[in-house]
This record gives structure tokens, sequence and C-alpha cells, in this order.
């Protein structure tokens, strides 16, 4: 699931479901071809990650024109938080099921995702066709957006971390997974195991779940003493700096997305460990340097960041492949409005299924600070760049508009334009 959204999190009486008298929704039931348009213009607007995105649909359909009450869009927007993929979308696709069925929520869904998927669509041509990481000045650029990029990243880590991390079990959960990232271990042992040991943890038996983390962490120390304590997870040395290697195919593409997109819990900056994984460290179609600009190009994108996946399908099929991964990853946030938002909706309220949900968003946190230090030793190589990672870092800190990403990068893309005509 783009900024971290849980920052639009809502307490737990907000969400019960008999916890205010909900007043009869009003939803109108509108032409496809207006609902269409209607999503378009959310899509066309979508400045500032998921927390802008949301506050602007639920300012003008619930707000405005009263769709639902308050309450029963805390509670719908409660459950997509846990559930992975970007709920922004999640939720266009279900008021736009509420309107016209689910030909309206498949048509509310593509427009609030085209216009982000088009601009980052011709954004990928343009990097492939003219070479535009190895291009003089232009390579100074996307140089100095990197570690504006990193740090980006370092934000959103801090801000879903600031959600998320709550107890000393989230902690530990998170540290390990930290490590396990940088030492190669898979995503699923870590997830799986994360989320058990908070079940076991939260319902009684903190021996088990102290004994389970136990056991990853010796795991993991011994895999590091395996590997010559080299870190597996962040990708060989020519991988990180040098070319990709061959394109893959359609399927794999496709399968990538889906594993991703059935993956985001969290945000859609919980999506950067799994692509990157598959894209640079295992699957080698791209470099840490180019995953990384494909990060940059998002940020300046009304779009969720998760359109970054574009760029990353492009690099890895041409345009086949940017279709393909671009539909794996958005496939869960369809489907799962679509065709079981009541069934979701009830097991996500079953007090172990959400236990173990949480423990698997707090591993979801170490992944991302694994793979942020990976990105952090490629992007940050010089005094310049760490000065612009610095004041990139500080700016997010500080601004909450949200236009702040955008203006974040295009500042950091100015400034390594000015870098290109200094002297070396």
């Amino acid at each position: 699931m783009d900024a971290p959204s849980q920052d639009t999190k809502v307490s737990a009486s907000d969400t019960s479901p008999t916890a205010v008298n909900e007043s009869a929704p009003r939803v109108p039931q509108e032409p496809l071809g207006r609902l269409f348009l209607r999503f378009l213009k959310f899509g066309s607007l979508a400045w500032g990650g998921p927390v802008a995105q949301i506050a602007m649909i639920r300012h003008e359909l619930v707000e405005e024109e009263k769709w639902v009450s308050p309450q029963h869009f805390n509670r719908v927007l409660a459950m997509y938080q846990v559930l992975p993929g970007p709920e922004a979308h999640e939720l266009c696709v279900y008021f736009g099921m509420l309107a016209r069925g689910r030909i309206g929520g498949i048509l509310a869904g593509l427009g609030f995702m085209l216009p982000g998927f088009m601009l980052m669509f011709i954004l990928s041509w343009l990097y492939v066709r003219y070479g535009l990481q190895t291009t003089g000045t232009i390579a100074t650029v996307f140089a100095v957006v990197q570690a504006a990029v990193a740090a980006l990243i370092v934000r959103a880590v801090h801000r879903i971390g600031s959600h998320v991390l709550l107890d000393r079990w989230s902690w530990i959960i998170a540290v390990i997974a930290t490590a396990a990232q940088l030492t190669g271990v898979h995503f699923a042992i870590t997830l799986i195991a994360g989320g058990a040991a908070y079940v076991l943890a939260k319902q009684g038996w903190p021996a088990l779940a102290t004994l389970l983390m136990v056991l990853c962490a010796v795991g993991v120390i011994g895999l590091l003493a395996f590997n010559g304590f080299h870190l597996a997870g962040m990708g060989s040395a020519t991988i990180q700096q040098g070319q990709g290697q061959a394109p893959r195919s359609l399927w794999e593409l496709f399968i990538s997305g889906l594993k991703a997109g059935m993956l985001t819990f969290g945000g859609a900056y919980t999506v950067i460990p799994f692509l990157q994984k598959d894209a640079v460290a295992d699957g080698a179609w791209m470099t840490n340097t180019q995953f990384l600009d494909g990060l940059a190009l998002s940020g300046l994108l009304p779009a969720p960041l998760i359109i970054f996946a574009t760029f990353v399908g492009y690099l890895g099929g041409g345009a086949p492949g940017a279709v393909a991964l671009t539909a794996g990853i958005f496939l869960p946030a369809f489907a799962f409005t679509l065709l079981a938002h009541h069934p979701l909706e009830k097991l996500v309220s079953e007090p172990r299924i959400r236990l173990f949900l949480e423990g698997v968003t707090a591993g979801v946190v170490g992944l991302i600070a694994g793979t942020t230090i990976a990105l952090m030793m490629v992007s940050i190589v010089g005094s310049s760049t760490a000065a612009v990672f610095a004041v990139a870092l500080a700016a997010l800190f500080y601004f909450k508009s949200k236009l702040t990403i955008p203006l974040v990068v295009a500042s950091a893309a100015f400034t390594g334009y000015a870098i290109s005509f200094v002297p070396m």
C-alpha cells in the first residue's frame, strides 16, 4: 500500500460498526462515463501521497456529497489499511462499486491509476530511449536526485514505524527483519515468523515468541557467517552500480508485480523491498541506481508511489513488461474490493488475524529499513550527495504540504543541474 498512509489511522472507537448511528448513504447512480471521469480527475490531482489522496476522496464523496457517513468511511479505510495494496486506490474501487457495481469499481480504479501510469510509461520510454541515466548533465541530475529519494525513503520508514512499532515486540520483529533483509533471507520466512511471534506474544505465550525470535536471530547470524559476512540482500557490486542482466519474460514480470501487490502492508513504500529484491538483488534486470531513478520519477507525478512499478517493468521487458508488472501489482487492490470486500471485513476483525497482520507489518518496516540501507550506500557517495540527503530529509520532516515530495525531488534535480556545471 504511497507517503505512508498510516498517518490516516483512526481509533478503534471510530471504526466500530455500532459506535455511531450512521445516516442513510446517498450514493448517486452516475452514468459510467461520468463515474470514470470523476475518478480520472482524482488520479490527475493525486499529489502528496495517500494521506492527501484519501483526504481528497473523503472531502468530495463523504463531506460534500455524503455518499456514506464519516463512520462508514473510517471503518472501510481501517480495513484497507490492514490489507495489502494502495488504500487510496482501493477506496476508489470501493466507491465505484457502490455507485455502479463491479463494472463501476473497475472503471473507478482504472480512472484513478491511469494518469500516473501514462505519465510514468512516457518517462520510462524517454529514460530508456535516450539513455538518460548515462548522459552527461542528466546523469549528474539523477545522481543527486537519488540522494533526495534516499531521504524520502528514510522519512517513510520513520512515518510508518511511528504508527506500527508501538511496543517492544514490534521493535524486535522490525530489527530482526532489517538484518534478515540485508543477509538475503527470503521475505516470506521473515514475515511469517514476525506475524507468528506477535500473535504468540500478545496471546499469552511470550516465552514461545522469544524462542522464535531467538531462533530467527541465530539463523540470520549463521547465514551471514556462511556468506563470509557479505550482505547478500544488497546485490553484487556489479548490480549495485553497473548494468543489469537479460530482460525477463512477461509472466515473470507479472508474477513479480502480483507478489509485491499482495505484500504491500502499511503503505505504498512497503512495495520497495519486494520489487528491489526481484528486480535488483535476484532478477538483476536493473541496477540499484536505476531503481532509485524510478523512485525519483514517481515522486514527481500525481500518482500513488507504487506506480514506479511501471518503470521497473519497462526496464525488465519494455512496453509489454511495464503493462504486465503494473497489472500484477494493482490486481490485488481490485480483487480484494470487487470480489471479497465483506468476507475480508469479517476476517480482519478476528483478533488473531489482526495481530498476525500487525506482526507482518512490523516485519515489512524492517524490510524497508534494510532495503533503505542498501540504496543509501549507492546514492550517498560524496559530500554533495550527503548534503542533499541531509537538506532533503530536514525538509521532509519539517514541511507538511502535499507538494513537499515533488518539490524536494524537483529541487534536488535543479541542484544536480547546477552541480553539473561546476568544474571538478
